[in-house]
């Protein structure tokens, strides 16, 4: 057993401390993060380790005692830990498995999602002489300054694929954020993957009850998209597009004479993220009207259009105040979203959205069959209450018993959510595994925008449920009309559509309704408070009134 426990720390800490560069003289340096074999054997030594630690760590002890559980926990942290070190020396595609990782709470433990977290607001950073030469070689010109009047030295922001700096154009003065892809990424990117579709399944034959090949298969049929800067050019506009009926949405415009696969120019927008809590505290924005806002946003993204930003971490979206309006009278939001980084979108078929929208549909009503068909019609078969708390981060106990629109999100009920993660993580992979790829990336994007929700104290609000219904609603008559319109024709349809049509105001009269009921609920509970504080009041004044002339009274 000694040589097995050496082998597994002589893995550990080449992993983890394996030597980035190799130099050969003063003038011949090699950054073996650049070269294929370097990345592979990072790869394997490390997957090797934490496959070789969980065995070893476990080996012998009782499923069902704290001693195993806290043997697994360590291990976790050990391999976490490797894992980051390992995406962070590889950048690149790594990085961006990574930050995916970092956003399945659902389904990997927490010291794996905490130690990935880090990798959504911080990434490796590519040189300033890296950053020109890919300019001046997709752009045509000599340098910097054939274009730019200023171009700041230091990022804004660096992510998995690329890093932005801000500039001024020469042409006209304006300010803008050019995005420029990390040099090599792109030719590393399908030795990369191969390297993880290898690693995948060393664990799936190691750990045959984790089948997480999904993961790889998503990333290598989105990765090139995420790689071409003229797709996110154009869901940019697409997006702008679709979402010109939120006046509070803001996305940048883009410089199509200046921008390429690898760089790309667009307007500078300023705004503090979506998770700077010292931000919302200096500009005092209330937590809850976010919250409502990317609800609303995402609602619409996901069942009305059909178009979804897939990657919401909160490093691509910024909150700001609205600049004053000339009108003393304005319904305008006094916030506004700036949505960032359009690389990754998914255009959803209607057949999905018709699904996943009842679905929603059901959850919200405690419609258990509406959820089990649906459900199953996604891809789920008899594990249909595992996709509902994958999709709702709420236990089935809830849904199914009280309804998550009757019950707040508990402290109580969210550990044992992430307790039993862990116990059911092989049938989490067998779910994941049978759904429509559409669902991984709503999932991911539903992921992050959980996570905002958690941090703001406001999971599980009723008024998202509300604007997600209405949203559901909406969606539902459409996709109702256009299924009509493959089976019926001339009087019959008319009448299918009014129908629809009908549907549709009735429930969003009732939401209404709902609405303006709670709205009187709340204001009947303040006024009942304010009148017991008046009440305590004035029997602590009276009181105070009486012992004062209690005292006058006593004889000198």
């Amino acid at each position: 057993m000694k040589w097995f426990k050496l082998l597994a720390s002589g893995f550990g800490a080449l992993s983890v401390g394996s030597a980035s560069i190799l130099v050969l003289d003063e003038k011949n340096i090699i950054d073996l993060t650049d070269y294929p074999v370097g990345r592979a054997a990072r790869t394997g030594i490390t997957v090797a380790s934490i496959i070789v630690d969980y065995k070893y760590a476990l080996f012998g002890l009782d499923k069902e005692t704290n001693e195993y559980e806290t043997a697994k926990s360590k291990a976790h942290a050990r391999s976490a830990k490797k894992m980051f070190n390992l995406c962070w020396k590889n950048r690149g595609t790594y990085i961006k498995v990574g930050q995916h990782l970092g956003a399945m709470d659902y389904l990997l433990p927490p010291e794996y999602t905490t130690a990935f977290k880090v990798l959504h607001s911080n990434a490796p950073q590519s040189s300033l002489e890296e950053i020109e030469q890919v300019i001046k070689e997709d752009l045509k010109v000599n340098s910097l300054s054939d274009v730019f009047e200023e171009f700041s030295p230091k990022p804004l922001g660096t992510a998995s694929l690329a890093q932005v700096h801000k500039a001024t154009l020469k042409s006209d003065g304006s300010n803008v954020a050019v995005k420029v892809q990390h040099p090599r990424v792109r030719d590393l990117s399908d030795k990369d993957m191969n390297m993880m579709d290898n690693a995948l399944e060393w664990v799936q034959y190691c750990f045959p009850e984790f089948d997480l090949m999904w993961l790889g298969i998503e990333t290598r049929n989105n990765l090139p998209l995420e790689l071409d800067f003229t797709v996110e050019a154009r869901n940019c506009k697409q997006a702008k597009e679709n979402l010109k009926c939120f006046d509070w949405v803001k996305i940048p415009k883009i410089y199509d004479n200046l921008s390429t696969s690898r760089v790309l120019v667009m307007e500078f927008m300023e705004g503090g993220q979506v998770n700077d809590m010292k931000f919302f505290k200096e500009q005092k924005i209330d937590f809850n009207n976010v919250s409502s806002m990317l609800g609303k946003l995402f609602s619409e993204m996901i069942f009305v259009q059909g178009f979804v930003h897939c990657d919401p971490h909160p490093g691509n979206i910024l909150i700001r105040r609205r600049k004053s309006n000339s009108s003393w009278f304005s319904f305008k939001s006094e916030l506004e979203l700036v949505l960032l980084d359009h690389g990754l979108y998914r255009r959803l078929s209607e057949d999905f959205r018709y699904h996943y929208a009842n679905l929603w549909q059901a959850i919200i009503n405690k419609d258990l069959k509406g959820i089990e068909k649906h459900s199953r019609e996604l891809g789920s078969g008899e594990m249909y209450p595992l996709l509902t708390t994958i999709v709702t981060g709420r236990a089935w106990k809830v849904v199914g018993d009280q309804g998550i629109k009757n019950v707040a999100l508990t402290k109580e009920e969210d550990d044992e959510i992430r307790d039993n993660a862990g116990v059911f993580l092989p049938h989490i992979s067998q779910v994941l595994n049978r759904v429509p790829s559409e669902m991984l990336l709503v999932l991911k994007a539903n992921d992050h925008l959980r996570g905002l929700e958690h941090m703001y104290g406001v999971r599980g609000h009723l008024s998202g449920f509300l604007d997600m219904s209405r949203c559901c609603l909406r969606a539902l008559r459409e996709l109702k009309v256009n299924r009509t319109r493959k089976l019926e024709s001339g009087i019959s349809l008319q009448w299918s559509i009014l129908e629809h049509t009908l549907t549709l105001y009735i429930g969003l009269f009732k939401l209404l309704a709902y609405e303006w009921y709670l709205w009187f609920q709340e204001v009947r509970k303040t006024k009942r408070k304010s009148s017991r504080q008046n009440h305590q009041v004035t029997e602590t004044t009276d009181s105070t009134m009486t012992g004062n002339a209690f005292v006058l009274e006593v004889p000198g």
